[in-house]
């Protein structure tokens, strides 16, 4: 288990060095959260297997979800290699931030780990002429719950026991309900110090509904992007509740998986399957194969299944959407939209995804995510 998360480590790490090296820094007035630019722009004209160009070109500006960022610093890379009029400036500012930009009509489009709301939708409808905003899934991955305890290198949790942790009501790393799910652990008497997210986050949403889902007696509080729980620690951005965790021994917080490494554990999950289940992406595309598509018309947003107990399915996952407009996008910005969102949806965008600690989205799902793009207006 160690040696795997090793390899992931490694191979995210490989990506994101590349992908930095290629990094400009944009400027623009549609600075809506305190996350770092994200941005590529190159003269190669580089083959890059199934990229279509087109008629790309200009500066994309979008924002939102820090959970895939790490993907977004990929996929720019590839593409701006095959298609060198194209600049695009990804914030990852949270995906309240990408929401709020999007229908103020600053963004291309907008990356969210929660479909719209009915009020978004409405609101979008001011910035696409004679449409609205739709929710393309596009990138799935586990959340993690990732710890940091000297000496403590493998440990398994049960929904219940998460929820505690971060309710404060289990405020110790020798509790004996953690030391009940890890009886060969040496646990040590230290104080448990939960980190969670300061900005609106869809990360948050998912994470809080899984356990409304698996704990409500442990969990007395009502889903959504902003933390409701009192107490623990807050921290800006999947990366900054990472760093804090890192930084603190007795620390534990939840972050999308290619966010927990160098020094970080995630937690196997009982589920109540034959064996605890580690954050993977393979894991991850199981709980995401479960889904349900509950949107209407040419909206693709899912219903996730976050009690599964499924062998290998891992229950805390999310799946960020592309929120564009289904018509009405503005014409200076449509063609590079269109190229970029294909190649994220081709099965070379998602055959990456893997390598980098995210989860493709399901053939079935994503088969219907390229056809509604080759109808965007």
């Amino acid at each position: 288990m160690k040696l795997q998360r090793m390899n992931r480590r490694a191979l995210t790490l490989g990506a994101l060095a590349v992908s930095g090296a290629l990094a400009l820094t944009a400027c623009g007035s549609d600075d809506t959260g305190s996350g770092s630019d994200s941005s590529s722009s190159s003269s190669s004209t580089a083959a890059a297997g199934s990229i279509k160009c087109d008629d790309a070109k200009g500066q994309l500006l979008a924002d939102g979800s820090s959970a895939q960022k790490n993907a977004i610093d990929a996929w720019v890379k590839n593409f701006t290699q095959a298609c060198s009029g194209v600049q695009i400036n990804y914030k990852g500012g949270g995906s309240g931030a990408g929401v709020t930009a999007f229908t103020q009509g600053q963004v291309a489009f907008a990356g969210s780990d929660s479909p719209l709301k009915p009020e978004e939708v409405t609101a979008s409808k001011s910035v696409c002429s004679g449409g609205q905003g739709i929710d393309l899934p596009m990138v799935g991955g586990p959340i993690a719950v990732a710890y940091n305890v000297s000496g403590v290198d493998n440990l398994v949790l049960d929904a219940p026991t998460i929820a505690k942790i971060f309710n404060g009501k289990i405020t110790n790393w020798n509790d004996k309900a953690i030391k009940a799910l890890n009886p060969s652990a040496t646990l040590p008497d230290l104080k448990i110090q939960a980190f969670h997210r300061s900005d609106e986050s869809g990360t948050t949403d998912n994470f809080t509904k899984y356990l409304i889902a698996t704990a409500k007696s442990d969990w007395p509080y009502e889903g959504g992007k902003a933390w409701q729980a009192k107490g623990g620690q807050a921290a800006q951005g999947s990366s900054g509740v990472a760093q804090g965790v890192k930084q603190t021994n007795g620390a534990i917080g939840y972050m999308e998986l290619s966010y927990a490494k160098d020094g970080l554990n995630p937690v196997a999950i009982d589920t109540g399957a034959s064996a605890p289940v580690e954050a993977s992406s393979e894991g991850a595309t199981k709980a995401i194969a479960d889904a349900k598509v509950v949107g209407t018309g040419s909206d693709l947003s899912l219903q996730l299944n976050y009690t599964t107990k499924a062998d290998g399915a891992y229950p805390i996952t999310l799946v960020t959407y592309e929120i564009v407009c289904d018509k009405g996008n503005k014409a200076a910005t449509l063609p590079a939209t269109k190229a970029f969102l294909t190649y994220l949806a081709s099965e070379e965008g998602q055959g990456i995804l893997s390598g980098i600690d995210y989860a493709p989205v399901p053939d079935a799902i994503i088969s219907k995510v390229r056809t509604t793009i080759d109808g965007l207006s």
